[in-house]
């Protein structure tokens, strides 16, 4: 159970770096995805880009 909370974090973590380049076409700015602004600092949490990104990895894995 564990290691799927690291894989989940790390992911997070990885899609938030490639956030701005991801923006520009498009993602992050899904319904689903959240933008919280918290004591001054901004929390995104990409919810529904992140199912967007996985089943897109679904398919390329399938057809691999």
């Amino acid at each position: 159970m564990i290691r799927w909370v690291i894989v989940v974090f790390l992911a997070l973590v990885i899609f938030s770096w490639f956030a701005p380049w991801l923006h520009k076409l498009g993602l992050g700015r899904l319904p689903g995805d959240l933008r919280l602004r918290i004591f001054g600092r901004e929390l995104f949490v990409p919810l529904a880009s992140s199912i967007v990104l996985s089943l897109l990895a679904g398919v390329i894995a399938k057809f691999l």
